[in-house]
């Protein structure tokens, strides 16, 4: 089965940085843990957004696929979800049809992106 139109999306206002994606994606992968996953937690931040409130900050964790990531097509195969997706303890990772994942970011808003793997697209 071809993937091509489905992908992963990223909540990352509710990543708490555990690294659990990681983890399950480099042993998935047989890599070592030393090495490259195909998934890796980066942080922005954090940065103070009003002087006048000094509670205002933004400082997010954010998933980001690497190119390793081919979404466990053997997984999919299977029947079962990515790695990471099955292994987050934040459920902030979500597998499905691209057009579907559209419409979800639209509804979590400005802390989500879409993960499309295998490269552009026409």
């Amino acid at each position: 089965m071809a993937y091509e139109n489905y992908g992963l999306l990223f909540d990352y206002k509710y990543c708490s940085n555990c690294h659990t994606c990681e983890v399950a994606c480099k042993y998935h992968l047989g890599t070592d843990l030393a090495k490259q996953p195909g998934i890796v937690v980066l942080e922005k931040g954090p940065y103070h957004l009003d002087e006048s409130d000094p509670d205002a900050w933004d400082w997010d964790y954010v998933p980001v696929p690497t190119e390793l990531c081919d979404m466990c097509a053997d997984r999919l195969d299977a029947g079962k979800k990515p790695s990471c997706v099955h292994h987050c303890l934040a459920f902030c990772i979500e597998y499905g049809p691209i057009d579907e994942l559209a419409k979800r970011a639209e509804e979590i808003g400005r802390k989500a992106s879409i993960f499309l793997p295998g490269g552009p697209r026409a």
